[in-house]
């Protein structure tokens, strides 16, 4: 069960941003970046309300090329990208989705719900902590 900023004392999170990767892109690698890069732009704005955000793909793609994938083609990102994402998943304390249609990012909020993790929709729900 979620434990709310299980790795620290003082409320801060460890957020999973969760959006659009693969999906309406047809395997464009400039419409990949373009969704990869959406997620990582809400980084900051985490970090500014006083926790710490991650993206999935930052930890699955080291996996994925050390199993021999090289492309969002390759069996090994089909193998590697999801359990990777919900293996990070049970160490974060909450789920940020940004909007856009997403199977894989609605799988993840579907399990933090289940685990009773908050799935913030805005930055502006995600609370501030000071200091």
């Amino acid at each position: 069960m979620w434990n709310p900023g299980a790795m620290t004392d003082d409320g801060r999170l460890l957020i999973l941003i969760s959006g659009p990767y693969l999906t309406g892109t047809d395997g464009d690698e400039a419409k990949i970046a373009a969704n990869l890069a959406r997620m990582e732009a809400m980084a900051g704005p985490v970090f500014a309300r006083g926790h710490l955000a991650v993206v999935a793909e930052w930890l699955s793609w080291p996996i994925i090329t050390q199993a021999g994938g090289d492309s969002h083609a390759s069996p090994q990102f089909t193998e590697y990208q999801y359990p990777v994402a919900h293996r990070l998943l049970e160490m974060c304390d909450a789920v940020l989705r940004i909007p856009g249609e997403s199977r894989g990012a609605d799988l993840e909020c579907g399990i933090a719900r289940d685990r009773g993790m908050p799935v913030y929709t805005s930055i502006d729900e995600v609370p501030v902590v000071s200091g």
